[in-house]
């Protein structure tokens, strides 16, 4: 089907400096079962075209849900009417940004496709994991979920360019609430950071399986923990909650259209500039993180971007020092910096901008035992259930699901309502040692939110688990 409309786009395409063609076609189904109660399966299937054109300098785009001749003809011809219209009205003369001509393909390595195992099945999956997180009569709430989603896409440009991909992803979750007289608690699979790419062996790999008794138990702990202490003192972040310190207080700043002041108006700016790559210290030199897309399994591989760039892994920052930003190829251009791969748009109907995508904070040497056996006072925390941060993606405030006090090198006693804050300007300068592969695992999340008009995408995070040194923990009274 794809193919087919590309081939009949090329006989409308209009007479232009630069024209592409994206087609995007998605199929989705989420099951849910609460309280052992099927809830109403879900299930889509979207598919459209976005059409770019550069004429004269300016730029044009035109998505349409109408993949006729007559649609794309007319989507054609309005992307030609706004780059005709643009042309000496931007902020970059597009005719000088060099577009790429790739021919690839990428697709998502998958043992056990979706659809191998019958619908009927994959309910009774998601039935059974639920009824296992019903272990007391103080779990009030649980629900287990299994989201899978197909996406299709080809980019093709009139001169010959082309690209195929097909992702193929997983995004399952258990939770469970406890409550007893006025004393609420909620656990969850990895905090709602469990997503993969692939098929439904994705559930072995991420304890889809096995984690359901853990969580809802860890739910009843927590009605009788003490609140988490407050003060400056050392802070172990699990993976569960790295990837979402990794997504706010790196990510968003390093996207480079925000650092040049395209999301003011909506999302803010950030406290990057672009002077500081190349010398910035960003974090101490434990930090290493890197722009990975192609990491089999993780949320966001891909092998091309949706401008056609070929994805490539790249140290955005190396021993602490920030190296680039998260700037696609027409950022690249306006700023006059080395970017990476990262034009990515939520669907047909969006025309691309500056998105993070896998970005991974790489292993060290320690394992979990080394990093407790540091601390001599401090949390260790687990499981995001809340995120604040300002407008210049700066000052933050996190608070997890799950917390153990350390003491002399010892883990102790669970507590609960677990929060930290910091700046992000010192509180990467504050890592002391970074977990070893053992203490890593790879998250993300389906819901990234950004652009006008709003584009939510997905995002992998890989990361292991991390100590930080002198930062502020606060309980929940």
């Amino acid at each position: 089907m794809l193919d087919d409309i590309a081939r009949r786009f090329r006989g409308q395409a209009p007479c232009a400096d630069f024209v592409s063609l994206r087609v995007v076609r998605e199929r989705s189904e989420a099951l849910t079962v609460r309280r052992g109660v099927l809830q109403p399966v879900q299930s889509g299937d979207d598919l459209g075209a976005m059409i770019t054109v550069v004429q004269g300098g300016g730029v044009g785009y035109a998505g349409t849900s109408d993949v006729s001749d007559a649609g794309l003809r007319e989507a054609a011809q309005r992307a030609l009417a706004w780059a005709r219209g643009t042309a000496g009205r931007t902020v970059v003369d597009f005719s000088r940004v060099v577009m790429p001509r790739p021919q690839g393909s990428y697709r998502t390595p998958v043992r056990t496709p979706w659809t191998s195992v019958p619908l009927a099945e994959r309910i009774d999956l998601v039935r059974a994991e639920c009824a296992r997180l019903a272990i007391d009569p103080r779990i009030v709430d649980w629900q287990a979920s299994l989201w899978n989603i197909e996406v299709d896409t080809l980019y093709v440009t009139v001169d010959g360019a082309r690209v195929d991909q097909h992702l193929s992803l997983v995004v399952p979750n258990l939770s469970a609430t406890a409550n007893e007289g006025t004393e609420t608690q909620v656990r969850s699979l990895a905090g709602r950071g469990i997503c993969r790419q692939g098929g439904l062996e994705v559930l072995d790999a991420t304890g889809f399986h096995t984690q359901a008794p853990r969580i809802a138990r860890e739910a009843l702990e927590l009605l009788e923990a003490p609140n988490c202490p407050s003060g400056k003192m050392f802070l172990l972040l699990a993976a569960d909650q790295m990837y979402l310190q990794i997504h706010e207080s790196i990510g968003h700043p390093l996207e480079l259209d925000r650092i040049l002041g395209d999301e003011r108006n909506y999302a803010g700016t950030s406290f990057v500039t672009p002077e500081m790559f190349g010398t910035y210290r960003y974090g101490s030199r434990l930090l290493n993180v890197t722009f990975d897309p192609a990491v089999p399994g993780e949320f966001a591989s891909y092998g091309f971007d949706d401008d056609g760039v070929k994805a490539e892994r790249t140290h955005i920052i190396r021993d602490g020092v920030l190296l680039r930003p998260l700037g696609s190829a027409i950022s690249q251009a306006r700023a006059g910096l080395d970017g990476v791969a990262n034009s990515r748009a939520s669907s047909w109907n969006r025309a691309p901008i500056d998105r993070m995508a896998n970005l991974n904070v790489e292993p060290g040497d320690a394992s979990i035992d080394d990093l407790v056996a540091m601390v001599d006072h401090g949390v260790l925390m687990s499981s995001n259930c809340s995120w604040s941060i300002d407008d210049s993606r700066n000052k933050f405030q996190f608070g997890c699901e799950w917390g153990r006090l350390i003491d002399n090198g010892v883990l102790g006693a669970v507590v609960k309502k677990p929060n930290y804050r910091g700046i992000s300007a010192t509180f990467w300068r504050n890592l002391v040692r970074v977990g070893n592969g053992e203490t890593r695992d790879v998250l993300g999340s389906p819901f990234c939110g950004k652009g006008e008009p709003n584009q939510i995408i997905r995002v992998g995070h890989a990361s292991p688990a991390c100590l930080f040194a002198d930062v502020d923990v606060f309980g929940g009274e």
